[in-house]
């Protein structure tokens, strides 16, 4: 099986864990992201994550990859999402992008590595949350507000392996937007956060930013 991805798309993210988290082998495939061309003769449209199965057919869609990959090679790994109202609400309010998208795209990642690549997300991007450089601008504000944010998500985690005690598709969700976090540099991790990011970049396969965090 193949899968094509962004890197730092948290629904590509999500969808790269039950790979790591079940031990099966896949190949990783990233698309420029101006690439319109190559997802849209997959799919039909400009999309990522992209599943290419073993009997020729395309799977779009982060969760549907993830469900087809639990329940179709071996054993059922991933519990129901709990529906917490507390990690629901976190995820709904923590205000990532205006922090994360500015600094993913000067990071050395796969798909903005052609100048046009970094061109194509950064005008989409700014079209959503407005001029890289004012959020930039901002750094220290922002990262403020999301280190308090960060403290309350300590009280959520339950364990540094699954966020309910038991892992489940509430770990598909936060993780795959939490690791991208990690290209922020100069955060303040709760011990709780920070177990619970390695514990799960080491199980699910899915590296974090680490030496790549911009200040």
């Amino acid at each position: 099986m193949k899968l094509y991805v962004y890197d730092h798309c948290p629904y590509c993210v999500r969808a790269r864990m039950p790979f790591g988290l079940k031990g099966i082998d896949f190949q990783l495939e990233f698309f420029l992201n101006d690439d319109v061309d190559g997802p849209t003769a997959l799919i039909g449209t400009k999309m990522v994550p992209i599943l290419a199965k073993d009997d020729g057919t395309y799977m779009p869609e982060s969760l549907d990859i993830v469900t087809f990959i639990d329940q179709n090679f071996g054993k059922p790994l991933l519990a129901p999402s709990a529906n917490r109202p507390e990690l629901t609400d976190w995820l709904a309010n923590a205000a990532l992008n205006p922090l994360t998208m500015p600094r993913w795209v000067q990071a050395p990642l796969a798909e903005f590595a052609t100048d046009a690549g970094a061109a194509y997300f950064t005008g989409k991007k700014e079209e959503l949350i407005g001029p890289f450089a004012e959020h930039l601008a901002n750094s220290a504000e922002l990262k403020e507000e999301l280190n308090i944010k960060l403290v309350t998500l300590a009280a959520i985690i339950e364990s540094p392996g699954a966020v309910n005690g038991t892992l489940s598709y509430d770990d598909i969700l936060l993780f795959g937007h939490l690791r991208g976090i990690t290209i922020i540099g100069g955060l303040e991790y709760p011990s709780t956060v920070r177990a619970y990011l390695d514990t799960m970049s080491e199980q699910s396969g899915v590296p974090l930013y680490g030496s790549m965090a911009i200040d």
